[in-house]
């Protein structure tokens, strides 16, 4: 091989390293294109405040005490206040707040609870801060911002004024600021899981949607709040 060929394929062989080094190099430190806590919980503010209604499928999980159980169905909100958790899977199954009182009912109960809004220590309202001026850095404390699965970023702190209950929050938030799941983890160690999809923002929702009158014969007893 003549040194003109010589030096061209070493040049290739050059240009080569240099090209997969510095590639390597992207892919070892992806957190310098990386938004910072305080960021990205701007970008959920953002998002969130923006709007004055939502419409998203959810997936429910809960794994703790010996049971593990899935339920599915679809998630309506509406500001101020209201908040509708429709389940599917258990059909008839339903959480419901109309901005004054939050309802409790599964099909075939022999009674409906009903509590305070104002009251309500309840695990499917992680969302119900989104119902009012968001401001994430508020709701949690010891807010941190780690890589998550597709792109996405997880945003873990803990629940201001539920440090007895809830020992960590995770909220799985894509680049634009979209929450796209929600991992609680409890004291005693169980852990509940939301997963959204195919969220639709400000969509138009009947406003007799966050209404709720108990079947016939199905009594209203009010439930006695969170100790």
């Amino acid at each position: 091989m003549s040194a003109g060929a010589l030096l061209r394929r070493g040049g290739w062989i050059l240009a080569a390293v240099l090209l997969s080094t510095c590639l390597c190099a992207q892919e070892r430190s992806p957190s310098a294109q990386d938004p910072s806590a305080h960021d990205l919980a701007q970008r959920v503010d953002r998002h969130y405040n923006q709007l004055h209604s939502l419409k998203a499928g959810f997936t429910e999980s809960y794994e703790g005490l010996g049971m593990r159980r899935t339920e599915s169905g679809t998630l309506l909100m509406m500001k101020p206040g209201r908040m509708k958790w429709d389940y599917s899977a258990p059909p008839g199954k339903l959480f419901l707040l109309d901005g004054k009182f939050a309802w409790f009912y599964s099909r075939g109960d022999l009674q409906v609870q009903r509590i305070a809004a104002k009251e309500l220590d309840d695990l499917r309202s992680p969302l119900r801060f989104l119902l009012g001026h968001t401001e994430l850095e508020k709701e949690l404390s010891n807010l941190a911002l780690a890589r998550g699965p597709g792109g996405n970023f997880t945003l873990t702190g803990q629940p201001k004024g539920q440090e007895k209950r809830v020992s960590r929050l995770t909220l799985t938030v894509t680049a634009e600021g979209v929450i796209t799941g929600i991992e609680i983890e409890e004291a005693d160690g169980a852990l509940t899981r939301f997963t959204f999809t195919g969220e639709a923002p400000n969509v138009p929702i009947p406003a007799q949607e966050f209404r709720f009158t108990p079947p016939p014969g199905v009594p209203a007893v009010d439930a006695a709040p969170p100790v």
